[in-house]
């Protein structure tokens, strides 16, 4: 949906080609916020339904937004950079914000730029503690209507490829080292000879210097016998990995570490349960024994007992992913986490 810059109070850019969580994360806001306050989206590659503009459109966009202040929103050092640009190159009437996840100390370059903003959010606490400047603390929330049960897990299942009759397992996301995405095949060429009925299911980005992580990864599934069972497929191009989540019966997220991790909660929101390592934000979103378990990082013994305690007890399964959806209904949705960012939106706006 093109809108005209000039109209619009927010921009929430998405600067970055290859689909990931920060763009999931603005993909996802955007159309929510926009039923409350004038807000647009820009980059090069962005859904239909995201209220959006053309980047070329920056230049030449009015000084000032119709309110008073524009809000340049960042996830990313490009998208903050750009703000500045904008700032004091081409001297828009632009208030800086960014939202950090990462749970690292950053580099010199990322703390000059994050010095510069006039606002700062983290997603958790744990964020925030790394940061070294004042921020507020925002959790990230969940479309909960478009993150939901399937109502015909089957037919889906079917539109998707997958095994209607089988007990699936995902692991979603980029396949990376730091995703541990080799933890989860280490667990299912375990587990899954145990549970015949069981199949894992392996989907995500790979970028060029991890095809030859993925490539190790396959050749492992081969020589175990297990090719036709652990599957890596190739990413979704579509704008949601929703459906995906939808036809699982358990989602595992093994990561080594994270900044926040919306998976276990994109999950949870279609009532999946989830083992999850104790990293990013998955100490607040899991609650261990009632929607999933934790386990430590990198500690596979435990990741492989959470996961075939789960895989071998339908009525636990059932159990966590009522309990699950019901968290997430109750305590993780997208309107909160749009709500907060709009009172600081429209703070900025009216500062004269």
């Amino acid at each position: 949906m093109q809108v005209d810059p000039n109209t619009i109070d927010v921009i929430a850019p998405n600067l970055k080609r290859r689909y990931s969580g920060v763009s999931s994360t603005v993909f996802r806001l955007v159309p929510v916020q926009a039923k409350k306050i004038a807000i647009a989206t820009t980059g090069p590659l962005l859904p239909e339904d995201a209220p959006q503009f053309r980047p070329s459109k920056l230049i030449s966009m009015s000084r000032s937004g119709p309110s008073g202040y524009r809000v340049w929103h960042s996830r990313r050092n490009i998208e903050m950079l750009v703000g500045l640009i904008l700032k004091y190159v081409l001297r828009k009437r632009i208030k800086l914000v960014f939202t950090s996840a990462a749970q690292r100390r950053r580099g010199e370059y990322s703390r000059w730029l994050i010095r510069q903003m006039d606002e700062v959010v983290a997603a958790s606490g744990k964020a925030k503690s790394y940061l070294g400047v004042p921020a507020t603390v925002v959790l990230h929330g969940i479309d909960a209507e478009a993150f939901a049960p399937s109502k015909d897990r089957r037919k889906l299942r079917a539109e998707l490829g997958l095994d209607q009759d089988a007990l699936i397992v995902g692991c979603f996301g980029r396949i990376r080292s730091q995703k541990g995405t080799d933890l989860f095949v280490d667990a299912m060429i375990e587990l899954l000879p145990r549970h015949p009925e069981a199949q894992g299911i392996i989907m995500g980005g790979v970028t060029r210097e991890q095809q030859s992580f993925v490539n190790d990864l396959k050749a492992k599934i081969e020589t175990a016998g297990l090719a036709d069972r652990l599957r890596i497929l190739p990413e979704d191009k579509g704008f949601t990995i929703a459906p995906w989540f939808q036809a699982s019966d358990i989602y595992v997220a093994p990561q080594r570490w994270e900044g926040f991790g919306l998976t276990p909660l994109e999950a949870m929101s279609c009532g999946v349960p989830v083992v999850a390592t104790r990293v990013g934000a998955f100490e607040d979103l899991v609650v261990p024994e009632e929607t999933g378990f934790l386990v430590p990082p990198e500690d596979i013994k435990q990741l492989i007992e959470a996961t075939g305690k789960m895989m071998g007890d339908a009525a636990l399964r059932q159990s966590m992913a009522d309990a699950s959806r019901r968290k997430v209904v109750e305590q993780h949705q997208i309107e909160h986490e749009a709500d907060a960012l709009i009172a600081i939106y429209q703070r900025l706006i009216g500062e004269a």
